[in-house]
């Protein structure tokens, strides 16, 4: 009997679920269509007049006082300002993702590059970004973080890791020394956020995992599995600056997984070293300069102020692509 009424039970609960968001998704639709036609109308008047920045503001402020005392709340000036620049940013409606929301769109109207704008509703969509975390990714430049924004439609490994990473929600203390337990504990303990920070297509498949040789016993620090690129990608964790030691350590994880571990549909394994100082004369006198399958991250364990995070990744940005122009020269 027990077992009959919980069927019951999560069958009815199923309906509820999906019924709940299909009417979430018909509202979401609804809702965008009407913000994305009063932006159309705005635009439009505001283009009849002579002086359209003086009209089109004097026009709003009325306009949002007729409104919100006939409709209520959310239709104020600033929000009609919003739905103005969403017909403006988005102007073929039939391009709009539903998959967004309102908060969503809003959020992607504060920037002002089509590709950047493009780059963060692909990875909304494809990550399940909600607002918030819309919000922390905008906040943190994710789109300038990508070493290399793909050029076509297939992904590489370059257009989806970062450089630097920024781990904030892992709550260690950036001035004091952290040693490379506690680092891998906290990644652990926040993995649904590291995953979201660290890029799309990963799953998590192992901590110090296990790799046994005819003579010796290795551990590596994390395992993961990338869905998108079919390959593994194994991080070795440097809390102290790279050294020469440091790379032939994940080179030789990286030979010993392909040959130990990799499936026969897998892709070449992929090293990731993850490294509080990276230096660079060291990386480019290293394998790293040479393989197209390791790599050397910085990471911060705090989200820094915009202008120096910009800095950071100018810095980087500049190296990689030099880098890059000495690996593609034919000597």
């Amino acid at each position: 009997m027990e077992v009959s009424e919980d069927l019951l039970f999560q069958s009815i609960k199923e309906i509820i679920t999906q019924s709940r968001e299909k009417v979430f998704r018909i509202a979401n639709s609804t809702l965008l269509l009407t913000y994305w036609q009063i932006g159309q109308l705005i635009v439009e008047d505001e283009q009849k007049g002579k002086e359209r920045a003086e009209y089109g503001k004097y026009t709003l402020k009325n306009l949002s006082k007729k409104l919100s005392l006939e409709f209520g709340k959310g239709f104020d000036y600033t929000n009609l300002s919003n739905m103005r620049k969403f017909y403006i940013a988005f102007p073929i409606v039939d391009a709009l993702r539903q998959q967004l929301s309102w908060t969503h769109y809003r959020l992607l109207l504060n920037i002002n590059s089509a590709s950047k704008i493009d780059y963060y509703v692909e990875e909304s969509i494809q990550n399940n970004w909600s607002s918030r975390d819309l919000k922390r990714q905008i906040n943190s430049l994710a789109y300038e973080r990508v070493l290399e924004h793909k050029k076509q439609s297939t992904e590489t490994i370059q257009s989806i890791l970062k450089d630097p990473y920024v781990f904030e929600f892992l709550g260690l203390k950036p001035d004091e020394k952290i040693s490379e337990k506690e680092f891998e504990t906290g990644i652990i303990d926040h993995i649904q956020k590291f995953l979201l920070e660290f890029g799309k297509g990963f799953a998590f498949v192992a901590r110090q995992q296990h790799i046994s040789t005819d003579t010796s016993d290795f551990y590596i620090d994390l395992v993961f599995y990338n869905y998108i690129l079919k390959c593994f990608v194994i991080i070795d964790l440097k809390t102290g600056e790279l050294s020469h030691q440091d790379i032939g350590q994940i080179d030789m994880y990286v030979r010993m997984y392909d040959d130990l571990k990799r499936g026969e549909g897998d892709n070449p394994t992929i090293g990731i070293l993850l490294c509080s100082e990276k230096d660079e004369t060291i990386v480019k006198y290293s394998v790293l300069n040479d393989k197209n399958n390791l790599f050397a991250s910085k990471y911060l364990l705090y989200l820094p102020k915009e202008e120096e995070l910009k800095q950071i990744i100018d810095q980087d940005r500049i190296r990689f692509e030099l880098d890059q122009q000495d690996k593609n020269t034919d000597y």
